[in-house]
């Protein structure tokens, strides 16, 4: 794999295999903060009860470095996963780094509470049940009624199956999971009254409109009617359109965000952010989190690492006559620590400004060719890639790179890392592999 799509930019594949649950899929694992630690300033309710963030699917790759990033931020925070594809030794890391961080800052360590469950199945209600409590109000009239107050204040959704390969070949669990596990999960959701949900989109929803070559920005892709200024200052209102999604997993990202823009419009009450991502890469610079899905790895910097490490023999680079500056493909590498702030920056934005629904692009900005990518990893790993040069592949565009306005204006988040950072991050993390040390990749039979 080398010249990548805009279909490849999710990080990971994922196997459509789950480790044995219980009957009903509910195999619960708390692990509470030790004995004494007070809840973190701010994270609780108005009667003193902690309040956490929800991350589903929270031991993958993304979503266990935003698992760390809101534990650093103060936030209590409960994954879900199945483990699926990813390893229960996560967490550890995940836990001792937080906990150097909180120790270095003179900080309470945040709760974590793990639970090991399908997001799909009837435990995730009696889950979302056990952090809710009821209370009593005043409605309209006067009269007094009992009414669910969730000690669950948003929601981050990371459960989605996102090979696009595996996709083409297993449509239906795609579109089970991916868009049926959604609305069962927003019904849920509702019910509690949790209306705080951050989305994990991707780069494929803009399908064909990456052939323009221009940076792909949040308003090519619509699900309503929108006004925007042009360039000219006029105000114009834009219509939804979609055009060219390639496979059976980009559709499902736009079913999903389709279906949160209807939801929102049907409910003032919900404030949801999609966040659409383009090459995530790179990992936590202490080396104990990085990407190791239990599926095949697929995309571009993993696929490398694995031709470092003698796993493979070389990287297929498809094209090389390309409208660029070595002639390979341009994608957007953007480092998943950017990408976990991304969702802090989202949440707070939902806290303070959101109404409705909202996407925004998350991305350098910038574009790193396909040789640039493989340079940057033999510098940070002073070992050699052998490349295997092949024609175009069906599908495959030149220039995929994001336009970061929106997110720079409205969340005032800016990427921080380069891609040589990220190549010098992964390499840590690989190296440390190698070496034999426990890492956060798993390997635990779990």
């Amino acid at each position: 794999m080398g010249s990548l799509t805009p279909s490849d930019s999710p990080a990971g594949s994922s196997p459509l295999t789950t480790p044995e649950l219980s009957d009903d899929g509910f195999d619960i694992d708390r692990l509470p903060s030790p004995l004494g630690q007070a809840t973190s300033p701010g994270q609780t309710s108005s009667n003193g009860t902690p309040r956490f963030i929800l991350v589903i699917g929270g031991l993958g790759y993304i979503g266990s470095h935003t698992v760390l990033e809101l534990l650093r931020e103060g936030h209590n925070v409960i994954i879900v996963d199945n483990l699926s594809n990813s390893y229960q030794a996560v967490l550890d890391s995940i836990k001792t780094l937080a906990a150097k961080h909180c120790k270095v800052k003179g900080i309470p360590m945040p709760l974590v509470h793990f639970h090991r469950l399908d997001y799909r199945s009837r435990s995730m209600r009696f889950l979302i049940e056990s952090y809710t409590d009821l209370v009593m109000t005043i409605d309209a009239s006067g009269r007094q009624r009992m009414t669910y107050c969730s000690r669950i204040s948003g929601v981050v959704h990371f459960a989605a199956y996102k090979s696009v390969g595996d996709s083409i070949r297993r449509p239906l669990q795609y579109y089970q999971n991916n868009v049926c596990g959604l609305v069962s999960l927003l019904q849920q959701l509702d019910k509690y009254n949790i209306h705080n949900v951050i989305f994990s989109s991707s780069a494929t929803v803009y399908g064909a409109k990456a052939n323009a070559g221009a940076p792909l920005r949040e308003e090519d892709l619509l699900h309503h009617p929108e006004e925007h200024v042009d360039q000219d200052g006029n105000r114009v209102v834009m219509q939804p359109s979609v055009v060219g999604l390639s496979c059976p997993y980009a559709r499902t990202k736009y079913f999903g965000e389709s279906i949160l823009a209807d939801v929102a419009a049907s409910n003032p009450a919900w404030r949801i952010v999609a966040l659409r991502y383009f090459n995530p890469v790179g990992c936590d610079p202490s080396g104990l989190l990085g990407e190791n899905p239990r599926g095949e790895a697929t995309n571009l910097y993993p696929v490398l690492t694995q031709v470092l490490t003698g796993l493979r023999s070389s990287l297929n680079v498809f094209g090389s006559d390309w409208a660029t500056r070595d002639g390979t493909a341009i994608r957007d590498f953007i480092h998943v620590l950017d990408v976990a702030r991304g969702h802090i920056s989202a949440l707070n934005w939902n806290a303070d400004h959101g109404n409705g629904f909202r996407a925004f692009n998350l991305g350098s900005g910038t574009g790193t060719t396909v040789l640039e990518a493989v340079r940057s990893l033999e510098s940070a790993s002073n070992r050699s890639v052998s490349l295997n040069w092949t024609g175009r592949r069906d599908g495959d565009v030149g220039v995929c790179v994001a336009s970061t306005e929106r997110a720079n204006k409205e969340l005032g988040w800016f990427p921080r890392e380069s891609v040589a950072q990220c190549a010098s991050d992964l390499w840590n993390f690989v190296n440390r592999t190698l070496r034999g040390e426990r890492v956060g990749n798993g390997k635990d039979g779990s």
